[in-house]
């Protein structure tokens, strides 16, 4: 471990910022937690449905507030994806191949997902696995891709939108919805805003890179304001508390976004902008950026397969002879809430499992063995800076 651990800290360039590694680490890390917390596999009649605690124990909203972390995943992206075009534009590279590599490290992973579920999905249809069951794992594995696809559209449209102020994205939300729900404009126009929320804290990011921020200064104003904000809309404009969909809900915040969970992520910003000395002076420890620095390297591969992993304890419990608590039963109280969290270290296991299987996909053919065993900073960078 000593050898692992100095390897990683030789291979990193001294001027590397090891925080924003940290928060996009942080983020993926929140919302792998949230979805093995909210959601639930019940166990009924010989199918399977998915079920979420928010729905029938809505005091558990502020869960979703620690484990919504988009908006930050979008946030350190949008820096990323700024500096990383200025340095290609610097180095003489196209846009063509610049967008090329970061579209083929996002979506090898991606690829392989769908293939091993293809297979699967055919062999339990084979085996008589119903319909409803089928649907529900499928749309699991399936709703999350959903960002990428949004994280990917702005990660082509970087030289157009890095200079737009986080503001006019932000006026754009507001507006649709007012429109829809003060003028009781079709529904449809909510679909506006899974572009434009989104694009506020990418935006932001893209500033951040820039050096256009007092990162204090702009820290204290969206975490205070931010939060104020969000607080207002839900006590006194009807949106609700929870900043993730709960299924039965009239309104989600999430799909598509609206404006409290983009003034939300926008104090989540703010906290993520204030951690910044803080998770620096950690860093500054080989051990712990040893373990922040290979967490990133395999950080779509976590997050890919984490519903997967949750299904794959969920079979085999079933198979073992369940219906287990907090694994195939309603969750509709304390005790679902306190197996739940003891389930998730074996969810974490088994997430361990693929990794070690799929990892190669998102590493490419050098893999992060291989990148700690020739300690070559240029290998460190690029898997990083997937």
């Amino acid at each position: 471990m000593g050898d692992l651990v100095r390897a990683v800290e030789s291979a990193t360039p001294p001027g590397r910022d090891r925080a924003v590694d940290a928060l996009r680490a942080l983020a993926i890390l929140g919302v792998v937690l949230g979805h093995w917390l909210v959601t639930a596999l019940v166990a009924d009649s010989g199918t399977v449905r998915a079920a979420s605690p928010l729905g029938y124990m809505p005091q558990l909203a502020p869960i979703s507030w620690a484990f919504q972390t988009l908006a930050v995943f979008f946030l350190v992206g949008g820096r990323m994806g700024a500096q990383g075009y200025a340095s290609a534009r610097a180095r003489g590279t196209s846009y063509r191949r610049w967008l090329g590599g970061r579209m083929a490290r996002l979506f090898r992973p991606v690829a392989a997902l769908l293939t091993v579920w293809a297979v699967a999905v055919g062999v339990m249809a084979a085996a008589g696995v119903g319909h409803a069951t089928l649907h529900t794992l499928c749309k699991l594995v399936l709703s999350p891709l959903w960002f990428l696809l949004v994280f990917a559209a702005l990660t082509a449209a970087t030289p157009l939108v890095a200079r737009i102020h986080p503001l006019w994205p932000f006026a754009v939300v507001l507006h649709v919805d007012l429109l829809r729900f003060g003028a009781d404009a079709p529904a449809w126009l909510g679909s506006v805003n899974v572009v434009a929320g989104w694009l506020v804290p990418y935006c932001l990011g893209a500033a951040w890179a820039r050096g256009g921020l007092p990162i204090r200064t702009t820290g204290r104003v969206l975490l205070a304001g931010g939060a104020a904000t969000t607080v207002l809309l839900v006590l006194f404009a009807g949106y609700p508390a929870s900043m993730v969909g709960v299924p039965g809900a009239a309104v989600s915040n999430l799909d598509p976004p609206t404006l409290a969970v983009v003034t939300f992520g926008l104090a989540q910003c703010g906290a993520a902008l204030l951690l910044l000395g803080p998770l620096r002076r950690l860093l500054a420890r080989p051990a712990l950026w040893a373990a922040v620095a290979l967490a990133n390297l395999s950080a779509m591969t976590l997050f890919l397969w984490h519903q997967t992993a949750m299904m794959a304890v969920a079979a085999t419990g079933l198979s073992a002879g369940g219906p287990l608590p907090g694994l195939h039963t309603v969750p509709d109280g304390p005790v679902w809430v306190l197996a739940r969290l003891a389930w998730l270290p074996v969810f974490a296991l088994a997430l361990l499992v693929c990794r070690s299987a799929f990892r190669s996909y998102e590493q490419g053919r050098s893999g992060s063995s291989r990148v700690v065993r020739e300690a070559r900073p240029e290998r460190t960078v690029e898997a990083h800076s997937a």
